[in-house]
């Protein structure tokens, strides 16, 4: 008798007989695993409602309304439902079929998805418990400010917020909350009631840990995006991009104009577009970077066609320093005053004798260089040198009244005019009227009369009214000494420099 065994047994492994019945079990092995492919598809397709934890918000899409219900589509072959009561304002539901509306997941098994807009209203213990286990967030108003926090009205009970958990921020005004209604998590129900301990921060951190998710997915370095802004400090301005995510300007990157605090340029409330500089992603937050001043062109590309040599400007003086004064002619282009460049009048040992930081002034342009980015200004070249046309408005016998300035071993120094300061040697100055001008002090009047003028040395020789002049060499060594410098003067007189101008001309023109 032969067996099965046998049979087999007769034939090699690689010359079996084909069986139809083998065919089979092939095909219905191949069916199963296309069937385990295609639940697993399907699976990863539904994965939405598997996902779902109770306390989670998700935003969902009302598909359908009936008197006591409204059904939400949660993304899955499971219809989300929800109390329509709960979604009542003022009597009246004010969603349509279609519309999208944030809900906290109450419950979520493969049978059903419970969702809740809020825990309101008067209800028992266990809806509290509830909430609790759920993370769902309960409605409270905000009654009274007490010692280390708030007392809050939860469902006709008595709760407590430390202030630490009324924001994400420190609390700076307590007033700003008292009487409102928000929405709290319990963290502690003991007592039976009698102790509930809610925080209002454990949610904000929640909502921004979903809102910073979902905007990192989109978010990129270079984007430009619009934020409002939220706050200011000393180092900057932080702005919104997602409610409760911040992002950062700092104050060098909110314009191209130097700015000393951040409510120079923009205000808590603006709406600001801003560029991603950086974003630094750690275990619970993300720092963002941001720019606002990139997001407008740089100042200095069109400088050429705004700022020419030998332009007179106005100006506001930024900062000052040892070497003279910053002044902002453009907003985001400023250049430097030197000390030197300050003024005529005097001789000028310390920049803030002339300006200080804020001081609106007229300048000059002596120099521009758009590769580095320099800009050399004058003041003193703006306001102009007064011995220029000094013999305009002064003349040889005019009496007029100075200033006193100082006392020299030679005679008074008398300021006649801005920049213009005249000798009063002592040899012009006999009896009384020598003693008067002793008594004077600096700053006070000096009348005089005008004797001599030479505009080309800057010097004035002066007398007193009704004197005579009298000045010897002496004094007019001592006189050549204080006046000041001026451009050299040919031994060969005007004609000398006529033929030296003509031939440093000549020479240029070979070259």
């Amino acid at each position: 008798m032969t067996t099965d065994a046998d049979t087999s047994a007769n034939f090699p492994e690689d010359l079996e007989p084909a069986s139809p019945a083998g065919d089979v079990v092939a095909e219905d092995a191949q069916a199963e695993l296309s069937f385990a492919d295609m639940l697993a598809a399907h699976e990863k397709e539904e994965a939405p409602h598997t996902r779902l934890a109770p306390g989670q918000r998700v935003s969902v899409r009302v598909v359908a309304i009936t008197s006591d219900t409204v059904f939400v589509s949660t993304g899955s072959k499971v219809d989300g439902i929800v109390d329509r009561e709960e979604l009542l304002v003022d009597g009246q539901l004010p969603y349509q079929v279609g519309d999208s509306v944030e809900l906290y997941v109450v419950t979520a098994t493969a049978q059903e998805v419970k969702l809740s807009k809020i825990v309101s209203g008067s209800g028992s213990l266990v809806a509290l418990e509830e909430a609790r286990d759920a993370g769902l967030p309960v409605e409270g108003k905000v009654t009274a400010e007490v010692k280390g926090g708030f007392a809050i009205d939860i469902m006709k009970r008595r709760a407590f917020c430390p202030t630490s958990q009324m924001d994400m921020r420190p609390v700076d005004d307590p007033n700003f909350f008292l009487g409102k209604t928000l929405a709290f998590a319990i963290t502690r129900l003991e007592k039976g009631g009698r102790n509930i301990v809610v925080s209002r921060r454990v949610l904000l951190e929640r909502e921004q840990a979903e809102n910073r998710d979902a905007l990192l997915e989109t978010l990129h370095e270079g984007d430009v995006v619009e934020a409002t802004v939220t706050r200011l400090a000393p180092f900057g301005a932080f702005v919104e991009l997602a409610p409760n995510v911040e992002g950062m300007v700092h104050i060098s990157e909110l314009s191209w104009a130097r700015v000393a605090q951040a409510d120079e340029a923009v205000s808590v409330g603006d709406r600001i577009r801003v560029k991603v500089l950086k974003i630094a992603v750690g275990e619970k937050n993300a720092r963002i970077s941001l720019s606002a001043k990139q997001v407008s062109d740089d100042p200095w590309k069109s400088a050429a066609d705004r700022l020419h040599a030998g332009d007179v400007v106005s100006g506001k003086v930024i900062r000052t320093a040892p070497f003279g004064a910053f002044v902002e002619v453009l907003p985001g282009i400023e250049g430097l005053v030197h000390i030197s460049e300050l003024s005529f009048e005097r001789r000028v040992t310390k920049t803030e004798e002339v300006v200080v930081a804020g001081d609106i002034v007229s300048v000059k342009i002596k120099d521009l260089d758009l590769e580095k980015r320099r800009l050399s200004l004058s003041i003193r070249d703006a306001v102009g040198n007064p011995w220029d046309t000094v013999m305009e408005t002064l003349a040889v016998g005019l009496e007029v009244v100075g200033t006193m300035e100082k006392r020299a071993p030679f005679g008074f120094f008398v300021t006649l005019a801005p920049g213009i300061t005249g000798l009063l040697p002592l040899s012009n100055i006999q009896g009384a009227k020598r003693r008067e001008f002793e008594k004077l002090g600096t700053g006070e009047p000096a009348p005089v009369v005008i004797r001599e003028i030479d505009a080309l040395q800057r010097r004035i020789t002066l007398g007193v009214i009704g004197g005579e002049d009298n000045m010897d060499a002496t004094e007019e060594k001592d006189w050549k000494k204080h006046a000041p410098k001026s451009a050299p003067v040919s031994a060969f007189g005007s004609l000398g420099l006529a033929l030296q101008e003509a031939a440093a001309s000549k020479k240029a023109k070979k070259k």
